[in-house]
């Protein structure tokens, strides 16, 4: 009166079963033996759809290059700009951001950024008037 479930496996024909990996198999043998599917596949199917598979591929690599000749020939007219190569130098937690003595206003330019420096009123020779 006990229910055995149901034990699916692939016979490794070239390999031993060990050096096998994920992805090694179609997907379709992934998901009956993962019993995300009742029925084996068939050659036919794993052959339709390797074929859709690479089409979509070649689709998707078309699509890439034809979009990037339309964003070179925009570049080219003015119609967008070119990304901006941001150059990262440091990090925020950096104990030095490249000023020796510290200020009370933070300073930036286009590439860097020096945060201002707190002090506490009367510490400062200027500030007792």
């Amino acid at each position: 009166g006990q229910i055995i479930p149901e034990r699916r496996f692939v016979e490794a024909v070239n390999r031993e079963a060990y050096q096998y990996q994920i992805g090694d198999f179609p997907a379709e043998w992934e998901a009956w033996i993962r019993k995300k599917r009742e029925d084996p596949p068939t050659i036919e199917e794993i052959l339709r759809n390797e074929n859709y598979r690479e089409d979509m591929k070649q689709k998707v690599k078309d699509v890439s290059e034809k979009d990037k000749l339309l964003q070179a020939k925009e570049y080219e007219e003015g119609l967008v700009a070119e990304p901006s190569h941001t150059q990262v130098k440091g990090h925020a937690s950096a104990p030095y951001y490249g000023k020796k003595e510290p200020s009370q206003d933070p300073t930036s330019t286009a590439n860097t950024f020096q945060p201002g420096a707190w002090m506490p009123p009367g510490s400062g020779s200027s500030q007792n008037k």
